[in-house]
């Protein structure tokens, strides 16, 4: 007795038993091995720098990850209904996520003001986006945002999936699918992350298992349930172990790529969409080419990423030993890091009718020009954009031409079908010293008499477009220009910036917001954007209209059979300032002996067309954003931290709104039931399998009658719709009857009855547990 007594713990004994009452059914460490599984997808994002390539922003996922696997545990160990639970957990990262958003845009603040400084930058977004029309935004809380609701979603649902449901197998394939997305996405190495994965998500399935096992041989008490499962266990170690390692050794010396063309012909219209999205999307990670092509917004970025595939292919007159820049689309409109068409139209133009006739932009109106003919097959490159070098003339398609303002100047030529080669007549501007021909003298006695369409175009100019350093490069560069006659101006820039060092990653060198030129200034790095951008706004501050143009550099040539071949590295940017009665003039500052334009001939001297308007006289600038406009959010300053303003509000506002809203159409399309075919057996696994999971399934040992009595009994005005069910489900598993057009449409209307009825019954476990606990059957 005195033995038994001493050993007898009552209080170890109570710990004991609360301990066993608290463990999760897979254990303790089936929740570490789901929050490894979760936080692999986080590190992916993070390590992918999705956020202009900083991945320090997304420090924060890895503990919103961990968070949103606790909430999914706690919903489903609670007992709740997988809508509660996961509408709780939704609310809960609506007051989580702002804050660990905060912490990125401000440090050192408290919660509180982490959760404003969220709202404001959502606000701020938005009102670039949809009230100003931006291509881009400077504001970044909106994309950690929406990166940290993806992270939160899949591991509430993984953790709710292996706790509730006991379906790890689900959790693993979710979770797997948004990882290796994220992968396919992106450039940068993560074979470690992939590998922490598997081996998480393998020992999470044999841990599964092991436990199924257990659960079977203690049902059935056949053997020692403790070391099966043990066994189990160790065979599934071993298992997932020499399964990891193979995988190793394989990578490293398989030699065969499988999917090294998976990217490959996903055609131009994805390219355009994810053009038309990119001002919605988080830029400047290391992104995974899937093509090259051009669209109506060229986004500046951090890094500049192309790969030596083969873009296109041009077939040009035999022994034609001019290299050509083929442009693709030009830009008017900037935005401190981006560039745009200000409301363009899209005029049609059939098959051999004259492009630009009649438009602004008519070369035939320009000076003397030579007819070239070429033939474009593209590769590579995606988009329906043609490419020429200067001015189209006709092409052999059915196409659109985008123009800017009432003139019409040119923006792109799309084609109708740009899969397919086409063939193009070009007008090219003659660079000789004859009539109508254009020399450096001639240009530089063009004049300042401008259109008052392209001073309106191509002089405006955003407020914050250049800061003190490129102020003071702008003044560096016309002290050393004492004509100031436009092309000595353009001249002497170009050469100027052609020193500064050609670098196609300079992701973190400047701040969130800066405008690109302001930072070229400081840095005195970048690639091809960096130098035009600046070089058109510098020349913009004199009153010099300039734009930017995207294309591609001159390729490599067979002089023999005309082909030039051109590879989606040589995607490039430059720039066309205007000269009255000439047009638009090639410039290219880009450094690191990246140009290839070939100077103009001096010429003989020619007089001035007049002096106009004095240089930097005009140039229009663009109100600051949320300032002398009509309708900008109140308290904006334009930062991403700024505080003032109604941001929580609107945006706690936005989300009750949203939340009813999928609420509601969640409910319908639950009351309304599937669209598709249906049949008994498939509604009746609907039927148990919803009443199962609020604790009212079939036991094993019931018959189909026997269940839908039972169900009957709790739910007794769905007791004629179960019947329904119940007896077409016998006649057609056991008496092996097909049922008629009229039998089915009945089944499918008892069902969309039962969908609604069978919530009911989470309000009924409620009460049974109550009873229970009071001691009541």
């Amino acid at each position: 007795m005195t033995t038994i007594a001493a050993g007898f713990d009552p209080r170890e004994r109570v710990l004991a038993s609360l301990r066993r009452a608290l463990a999760p059914p897979g254990g303790w460490t089936a929740l570490a091995l789901t929050g490894v599984m979760v936080a692999t997808v986080a590190w992916s994002i993070d390590d992918a720098a999705w956020v202009l390539g900083n991945a320090g922003y997304g420090d924060f996922l890895a503990s919103a990850s961990i968070i949103a696997t606790l909430v999914g545990f706690a919903g489903a160990m609670t007992g709740w209904p997988r809508w509660i639970a996961h509408l709780i957990g939704a609310a809960i990262a609506a007051i989580v996520l702002p804050v660990l958003v905060g912490s990125v845009l401000v440090p050192t603040a408290g919660p509180p003001q982490m959760f404003h400084a969220t709202a404001v930058a959502v606000v701020n977004a938005w009102y670039d986006l949809a009230v100003l029309d931006l291509a881009v935004t400077p504001e970044i809380g909106h994309y950690l945002l929406v990166l940290g609701i993806i992270v939160w979603s899949i591991g509430q649902f993984a953790a709710f999936a292996v706790f509730r449901h006991r379906r790890p197998l689900d959790a693993v394939i979710v979770v797997g699918i948004v990882l290796l997305a994220n992968m396919a996405l992106t450039v940068k190495d993560q074979l470690f992350l992939l590998v922490v994965y598997s081996v998480a998500a393998l020992l999470l399935l044999a841990r599964a298992h092991a436990l199924e096992e257990h659960a079977t041989w203690l049902q059935r008490r056949i053997g020692d349930a403790s070391s099966v499962r043990s066994l189990y266990l160790r065979g599934g170690s071993a298992f997932v172990a020499t399964a990891v390692v193979g995988s190793l050794v394989l990578t490293a010396s398989a030699s065969s790529a499988p999917l090294a063309g998976a990217w490959v012909g996903f055609g131009d219209r994805l390219i355009e969409i994810s053009q038309s999205l990119q001002r919605y999307l988080p830029f400047g990670g290391s992104t995974r080419p899937v093509g090259f092509g051009f669209g109506q917004t060229a986004t500046i970025s951090g890094s500049w990423t192309t790969d030596t595939s083969t873009a296109v292919t041009i077939h040009v007159p035999p022994g034609d030993t001019n290299n050509y820049y083929w442009r693709a689309a030009t830009y008017d409109r900037f935005e401190g890091q981006a560039w745009a068409w200000t409301a363009p139209d899209g005029i049609a133009r059939t098959s051999g009718q004259p492009v630009l006739a009649d438009e602004a932009d008519d070369p035939t109106s320009q000076g003397l020009r030579a007819e070239l003919q070429f033939t474009v097959d593209p590769v590579g490159m995606r988009g329906p954009y043609v490419l020429s070098p200067q001015d189209v003339s006709t092409v052999d398609q059915d196409a659109k031409l985008y123009v800017v303002g009432a003139g019409g100047y040119f923006s792109a030529l799309q084609l109708s079908d740009g899969g397919r080669s086409y063939s193009v007549t070009a007008l090219l501007p003659v660079a000789r010293d004859v009539a109508g021909g254009r020399t450096q003298n001639r240009l530089r006695a063009a004049g300042q008499n401008y259109p008052d369409e392209v001073r309106q175009l191509y002089l405006q100019l955003p407020a914050g477009a250049m800061g003190p350093e490129a102020t003071k490069l702008l003044a560096e560069i016309v002290a050393g220009v004492p004509s100031k006659n436009p092309y000595d101006l353009a001249a002497a820039m170009q050469a100027r910036l052609k020193r500064f060092t050609y670098n196609q990653n300079v992701v973190g060198r400047c701040p969130p917001g800066q405008s690109v030129v302001e930072c070229f200034a400081t840095i005195r790095e970048g690639y091809c954007q960096y130098y035009a951008s600046t070089m058109v706004v510098l020349l913009r501050k004199e009153g010099i209209p300039a734009r930017l143009v995207q294309g591609f550099l001159p390729g490599n040539r067979d002089e023999a059979t005309g082909t030039e071949t051109i590879l989606a590295s040589s995607a490039h940017a430059w720039v066309e300032v205007y000269f009255p009665g000439y047009g638009w003039q090639l410039f290219d500052p880009t450094g690191g002996g990246r140009s290839q334009n070939a100077p103009l001939a001096v010429g003989d001297p020619v007089a001035s067309a007049g002096p106009g308007a004095s240089p930097g006289s005009s140039a229009a600038v663009l109100p600051p954003r949320g300032e002398e406009q009509s309708a900008g959010p109140p308290g904006r300053s334009g930062g991403s931290t700024s505080a003032g303003g109604p941001g929580a509000g609107l945006l706690i506002a936005i989300a009750v709104v949203l939340l009813t809203a999928v609420g509601g159409l969640a409910f319908v399309a639950w009351q309304r039931g599937p669209r598709g075919p249906v049949s008994p057996e498939s509604v009746w696994r609907g039927i148990g399998r919803t009443a199962a999971r609020f604790g009212f399934g079939p036991r094993p040992t019931q018959t189909v009658y026997e269940y839908a009595g039972s169900l009957g009994d709790v739910l007794p005005g769905s007791r004629p719709a179960l019947e329904t069910v119940a007896r077409a489900k016998v006649e057609v598993a056991y008496g092996r009857r097909e049922l008629g057009a009229d039998a089915l449409t009945t089944v499918r209307e008892a069902h969309r009855r039962l969908r609604l009825s069978l919530l009911r019954l989470a309000f009924l476990r409620e009460e049974r547990r109550r009873r229970r606990g009071r001691g009541i059957r």
